[in-house]
């Protein structure tokens, strides 16, 4: 009898340690990754429809409507003038949006492998509705923050396999009254063109980015002055493209990103031309390879083309699943070509 209750005892034991185990890693705290609390992640998220739906993989997609923010080689690539607007619908009182200009110039009449290219746009990002409250819990009025992101970059093409380009980017954050600050950061970017379908880039980004705080004009002498160094991001990307006997046209790209915050992350996505006025893609983000505790973020998307007056009008639209949001992220976007 003293036995068969030492037996029971000890399997007890053993059922409770095993609870505890199961519950240790089903309730475990998520692994921290410090990219997403670092600074300009906003810049990060993606701004545009195409890059959105194709999981934001767009370093070395070279067709189509194209931004020199994913890549400043890029710029020698757009075909007339590009005009990208586009807005995003965003949960927890979130704003996001970008106004955008990309075309090349043809340096040489001759040489027709001579070609610079130019692209600018803006970003703003934002969250309103943020209560403000006094020692007492009474609530004095709302707060709200505004982040803003000004790039231009300009490409050259130095021969027909090559293109380089540079990229300088200014932020400025107004996060409180009196407390804002202002950073600048540098691009560097490498396509080169293997095949007429097959593409490589190489992309340096937010080279010597930071903010600057000084909390001095709000807490007068207790204040601190303190410095965030943004992530500087190392990209590489391939993209590939194929074309079908009935003239529709399926792109294809992936990216691998690691940047020295110890993030190492994949990207990758997928456009389908079903005809040249309509395109359908796929795509997804945030596969963070050394953290499993980070959701990967599926998406997808479609465009629209339509030629009015020797212009090209496209309305595009994208979503993304987010890790802790309640619903996906919708972008809306228009695009010009002219």
């Amino acid at each position: 009898m003293i036995k068969r209750k030492m037996i029971n005892s000890h399997s007890l034991i053993a059922m409770v340690f095993a609870v505890i185990c199961a519950s240790s890693v089903m309730f475990a705290q998520p692994k921290f990754e410090s990219t997403n609390t670092a600074p300009g992640e906003f810049a990060r998220l993606g701004f545009l429809p195409r890059g959105i739906a194709m999981g934001n993989a767009m370093s070395a997609v070279r067709e189509g409507q194209l931004s020199g923010f994913y890549n400043p080689a890029l710029g020698v690539f757009q075909e007339y003038n590009s005009f990208q607007a586009a807005y995003t619908f965003m949960t927890l009182d979130r704003t996001l949006n970008y106004l955008g200009f990309t075309r090349r110039f043809q340096l040489s009449k001759k040489d027709t492998s001579q070609v610079a290219g130019i692209s600018f746009g803006l970003i703003n990002a934002g969250v309103s509705n943020i209560g403000e409250y006094d020692n007492s819990g009474y609530k004095r009025g709302d707060l709200s923050t505004s982040e803003n992101l000004f790039f231009f970059s300009f490409s050259n093409r130095f021969s027909k396999k090559v293109s380089f380009g540079f990229g300088v980017k200014i932020y400025y954050y107004k996060l409180y009254d009196n407390v804002t600050s202002t950073g600048t950061g540098f691009d560097l970017g490498l396509l080169y063109k293997a095949t007429n379908d097959l593409n490589i880039s190489l992309v340096l980004a937010d080279m010597n980015a930071k903010y600057k705080w000084d909390t001095g004009p709000v807490y007068s002498t207790d204040g601190s002055s303190t410095t965030d160094n943004f992530p500087m991001a190392k990209k590489i990307g391939v993209s590939y493209g194929y074309s079908f006997k009935d003239d529709s046209r399926l792109i294809g790209s992936m990216e691998f990103e690691f940047n020295d915050y110890g993030r190492k992350l994949l990207r990758a996505g997928a456009e389908y031309r079903v005809i040249p006025e309509v395109a359908v893609r796929a795509g997804l983000d945030n596969i963070v390879l050394n953290n499993s505790d980070e959701l990967i973020q599926p998406a997808g998307g479609f465009s629209v083309r339509q030629r009015m007056y020797d212009i090209d009008f496209a309305i595009e639209y994208s979503f993304v699943i987010e890790q802790y949001s309640k619903s996906a992220r919708h972008t809306a976007g228009l695009s010009i070509v002219f």
